[in-house]
């Protein structure tokens, strides 16, 4: 997007230990360019005693920069400046549907949308070198934590919990720590991007509900190969717990990218009534299926949600081969649900 902008790559051994030795440099280089070139800085991450300087080159110069990056934890933890009112924070997710011309949803489903494990037949590998990679720079290099073993075992563990809600105690006895350090992990998981929390809506009226938040990794590809799952097929329960994930990370992104005020979170019951997401104040209620012709039995959860929230729009994503109404519930075939999405006209 931007072929003439001044680039540093800082994990270019030559970049990173030249501006390593003298971060004054960038000042030097980028006051003999063109007042309005932008500057790309990737990787920020590894050198915060830049952040300074490019400080003082917004302030002084007016020069626009974008500062790429896989992690502010290490900013964060060492203090450096982090550009206060001067940056405009925003999230790079994977692919969704609407970047990819012919998508195709077993396949995302099985590969994730991380763009190389996507595009490839084969993302096995790719997904093995990228965990590791993972684990090596931004747990171990950067020092979060020293027990690499157990982050490892903790990271197959979150993976069983994926779309579920946690349990911090359940996990901690499985990996033979503490309580808050599994916290501390699962923090680790959101600062670095890798996951998030997907909160539960708790304005009721009259039923009692569960106010734990599920866990999703960033991308169902990562899932699957922490699973050791391979070649998902419609008709299996593995099938359903991807095609929510790849549903749940694509509304994410769409309202992160859309700018959107408004929150995502899940509904449910003590007694069990469950609805996957709800947009807003209620909203919009949606129901993720993987059945190929949604019944009355699969609406329980959006229409115990609706006696509570009247004003909400039900709707069902599934497999189905039409968009049809039942019973004030909206039937979606889930592609067509997600182009309406991505035309903004189911979340305002």
């Amino acid at each position: 997007m931007f072929p003439d902008a001044v680039y540093y790559d800082l994990l270019l051994p030559n970049v990173y230990s030249r501006l390593k030795r003298k971060p004054e440099l960038l000042i030097q280089e980028l006051e003999v360019k063109n007042e309005n070139h932008i500057v790309i800085i990737d990787e920020v991450q590894m050198l915060p005693e830049l952040l300074n300087a490019v400080h003082w080159l917004i302030e002084n110069k007016g020069v626009r920069f974008l500062l790429c990056g896989s992690s502010a934890r290490k900013l964060k933890r060492l203090g450096a400046n982090m550009l206060g009112g001067r940056a405009v924070k925003r999230q790079l997710f994977p692919f969704v549907s609407c970047e990819i011309p012919d998508f195709d949803l077993i396949k995302a489903c099985n590969n994730g949308m991380l763009p190389r494990h996507y595009l490839t037949n084969d993302p096995e590998n790719r997904l093995e070198g990228y965990i590791g990679n993972y684990l090596h720079q931004e747990i171990e290099a950067e020092a979060i934590t020293r027990k690499i073993g157990v982050f490892t075992r903790f990271l197959t563990a979150a993976a069983f919990t994926d779309g579920e809600m946690v349990n911090y105690n359940n996990i901690a006895s499985e990996c033979g720590v503490s309580v808050n350090t599994i916290r501390g992990y699962f923090d680790i998981l959101q600062d670095t991007m890798i996951g998030y929390m997907l909160p539960a809506f708790t304005t009721t009226k009259k039923r009692r509900l569960i106010k734990s938040p599920k866990f999703y990794f960033f991308d169902i590809g990562l899932v699957n190969h922490l699973l050791d799952r391979h070649n998902i097929t419609p008709g299996s329960a593995d099938f359903g717990h991807a095609l929510e994930h790849l549903f749940v990370q694509e509304l994410f992104a769409y309202v992160s990218y859309r700018k959107l005020r408004k929150t995502l979170s899940y509904w449910r019951t003590t007694s069990g009534y469950e609805v996957d997401l709800v947009y807003g104040n209620a909203e919009v209620a949606i129901e993720i299926k993987s059945s190929t012709e949604v019944q009355s039995r699969h609406l329980h959860g959006l229409k115990a949600f609706a006696e509570e929230h009247p004003q909400a729009r039900l709707i069902a994503a599934s497999l189905d081969d039409t968009h049809r109404m039942m019973n004030g519930v909206e039937i979606w075939p889930i592609e067509e649900l997600l182009q309406a999405i991505w035309r903004n006209e189911i979340l305002q």
